[in-house]
């Protein structure tokens, strides 16, 4: 093996790179037409261009076989997700003389489809949940079928292929089994090409354990300890960890024992995860399924046992035996693992694409795991994968409140995260205790703005940044910043979008003139940040900052600023609380791009967009029916011209970052016109149907 074709892009690209390039091993990207310029494509030693455009371009085993020929490779790592799970991938890398980094296709093609996955399981002994396939395209063989394996309600409808929560709904009653039946087949079939789906008796209040095995092809197989990844969202992993504080060692050992004797009976040759569900209550678990491929996750069980397990995939690929046995696999401390996507958990958890203009990660020893970098474009024809942040530590609490402080820390400008809430996740009572399961992060952490008063902290120094940045610009006009008002008291007022919150703000000066320069003997309560060296020029004068949020109320604040250093639009902002104690000095970054300002200290980022003195009145005029919320393709049309509707019907249904986003109806209507098909590719605020106002007789008012 001397040169690897990486069958992936984004963040596993770039760390299957990493201990590649580390042993001597040339790498390949594949790329598309729009991802020249990104870190995995990059950071390779040869790059082969993809035809098409999304996902769909890494999902042809053909062209992966004659890229991996064209660039002269001889062996083919999937990563996961694309076609890592893909028997016939498998199958045709290996006829084409070339080294597959994964277990031999027969192995995927028996875990791949979870139906078969269960029949093994079954056959090796595994506790199974209860469960019964879905074939057909009749609703009413559908219930018997569930009726007859007695699931009871809710239940889960599931793909028979492939993973990451994709082709998964969840069914509460009889009436909505249709619906989900469709929306899974339809999404695995998008996904996966396969569009098998079964269903499968729902737990309550799941833990979700898994155990990481380890097999070559020599018959070996080991297991490297199990890793909780119950806090998940729409059946996706968020916060993953190793190991889990519910596992003690002699649920280790069964679970462990089970995951190798299954591995062993297909023959498993590479790294793999079994995956079990616990029921929190009873602590009964069972097979849910094996992911026979490298896990997004793996970070943390290499972070406990000091092992490399690309490295170790890549040595058991080239037909190495295994380096240790069972006996020689320690657990040292504890690692979380924190996902960090795309998405703004302030609306809605909606998908958020753009350029990043700025990724700065925390350099205090924690592991980023990156598919961005300054200029990276997030797509919407790819998951909302950012980066993953990994701490380890002696301890859980240890690791916990160091992955909550890197990810207070970072510095994501361009697109909406969920750094922020992950952080106050991770530092919470909730997961700290340890009692996890799979809703706790709907029912630990309702996403909301912020409202809270380092939020007005940050609002001020925004506001402070635009006084600095418009005497930057022109010396002429140094003492008329935006929104300079000259009745009554000298101000500025500026109105913002926080969070999908509109900001009016005023600040004006306060009532104090000065202060003796901080650290001299008439000023003995100053609190001064760790080097903020900028304190010691002459004191300014205070401010104060009004701020309605929303419909709420006025909050004000009178803050001294004591310095402001850097280039318009790159701030470092230095103020002091005055609330009658010891004058607090806070330190925040200002980072603005046209329109658009971030702000950062350590207690976490804040994103705001300046709105227009004067709105454009274009840009009000009605729409006239439901718009996309973000760019996308449509997957599904649910109605026609002519068609009346009631409010939440699903109208039209999007895909965007390989996540199904149901348009509905705000209220009942008329559809007068509709203006997608199922294919078309539509940009954020299109509009995607018309309605028509059906009068006082009519059915209602449009959407």
């Amino acid at each position: 093996m001397r040169t690897l074709l990486i069958a992936n892009r984004g963040e596993i690209a770039c760390r299957i790179q990493r201990t590649a390039s580390a042993m001597g091993l040339r790498t390949v990207a594949l790329v598309t037409a729009d991802e020249l310029a990104e870190p995995f494509a990059v950071g390779a030693d040869r790059a082969v261009l993809l035809d098409g455009q999304g996902a769909a371009a890494y999902l042809d085993p053909a062209a992966v076989v004659a890229a991996a020929l064209a660039a002269d490779a001889d062996a083919v790592h999937p990563g996961y997700g694309f076609l890592s799970e893909r028997a016939e991938a498998a199958r045709a890398v290996v006829d084409a003389g070339l080294t597959w980094v994964g277990p031999h296709p027969e192995a995927i093609a028996a875990m791949g489809d979870k139906l078969a996955a269960k029949a093994a399981a079954s056959a090796a002994g595994v506790p199974l949940l209860a469960g019964c396939e879905l074939t057909g395209d009749e609703p009413a063989a559908w219930m018997a079928a569930v009726a007859a394996a007695d699931l009871g309600w809710p239940l889960l409808v599931k793909a028979a292929a492939g993973g990451g929560g994709r082709g998964m709904r969840l069914v509460d009653g009889p009436d909505r089994l249709t619906e989900a039946v469709t929306a899974a087949r339809r999404e695995a079939e998008a996904a996966f090409g396969d569009g098998t789906v079964f269903a499968e008796r729902w737990v309550g209040r799941a833990r979700h354990i898994e155990v990481q095995v380890l097999g070559d092809r020599h018959g070996n197989v080991v297991h490297l300890g199990e890793r909780e990844c119950s806090i998940q969202r729409r059946h996706q992993k968020v916060i993953e960890e190793a190991p889990s504080p519910l596992v003690d060692g002699d649920l280790r050992a069964a679970m462990g024992h089970a995951a190798v004797e299954l591995a062993r009976a297909i023959g498993y040759d590479s790294l793999g995860t079994v995956e079990y569900v616990v029921d929190a209550r009873s602590g009964e678990w069972s097979f849910l399924e094996m992911n026979a491929r490298l896990q997004g996750e793996h970070p943390v069980t290499e972070a406990v046992t000091g092992l490399d397990l690309v490295r170790l995939q890549l040595e058991v690929a080239a037909g190495a035996p295994l380096p240790l046995g069972q006996d020689d696999v320690g657990l040292d401390g504890h690692a979380i693992e924190a996902r960090v996507v795309a998405e703004d958990p302030a609306r809605g958890w909606q998908p958020s694409t753009g350029t990043v203009v700025r990724w700065r990660p925390t350099d205090d020893g924690t592991r980023w795991d990156a598919a961005v970098a300054d200029g990276s474009v997030v797509s919407p024809h790819f998951d909302s994968l950012v980066a993953k942040a990994i701490t380890h530590a002696p301890t859980r609490d240890e690791a916990a409140r160091r992955l909550a402080g890197s990810l207070r820390a970072l510095r994501c400008h361009g697109v909406a995260t969920s750094a922020g809430l992950l952080a106050a996740l991770v530092d919470d009572e909730p997961f700290l205790s340890g009692d996890l399961h799979t809703g706790l992060l709907d029912e630990a952490l309702p996403p909301a703005p912020r409202r809270s008063a380092d939020a007005h902290l940050h609002l001020a120094a925004v506001l402070v940044g635009i006084v600095h940045d418009a005497g930057a610009a022109d010396d002429r006009w140094a003492r008329v910043p935006r929104g300079w008002r000259t009745a009554g008291r000298a101000s500025i007022a500026v109105g913002l979008d926080a969070d999908g919150t509109e900001v009016h703000a005023v600040l004006r000066p306060g009532t104090m003139t000065g202060r003796p320069t901080p650290g001299t003997a008439s000023d003995e309560t100053a609190v001064v940040a760790p080097g903020a060296t900028a304190v010691d020029r002459t004191p300014s004068p205070s401010v104060v900052v009004e701020a309605r949020w929303g419909d709420e109320g006025i909050v004000a604040a009178e803050l001294e600023v004591l310095a402001v250093d850097g280039d318009a639009g790159d701030l470092d902002v230095v103020v002091a609380a005055t609330d009658g104690g010891p004058r607090t000095v806070h330190r925040l970054h200002v980072h603005q791009v046209g329109t658009r300002v971030w702000v950062n200290d350590e207690l976490g980022q804040t994103a705001w967009r300046l709105l227009p003195r004067f709105p454009d009145a274009t840009a009000a005029a009605a729409g006239g029916g439901p718009t996309a919320p973000v760019p996308g393709k449509v997957v599904g049309v649910e109605v026609a011209a002519g068609d009346a509707v009631t409010a939440g019907q699903v109208l039209v249904v999007l895909e965007a970052m390989k996540v199904e986003h149901r348009i509905v109806a705000a209220a009942d209507g008329v559809i007068d016109a509709v203006l997608v098909d199922v294919g078309d590719s539509v940009d954020a605020h299109q509009l995607l149907v018309r309605l028509a106002d059906a009068g006082p007789d009519g059915p209602g008012p449009p959407a």
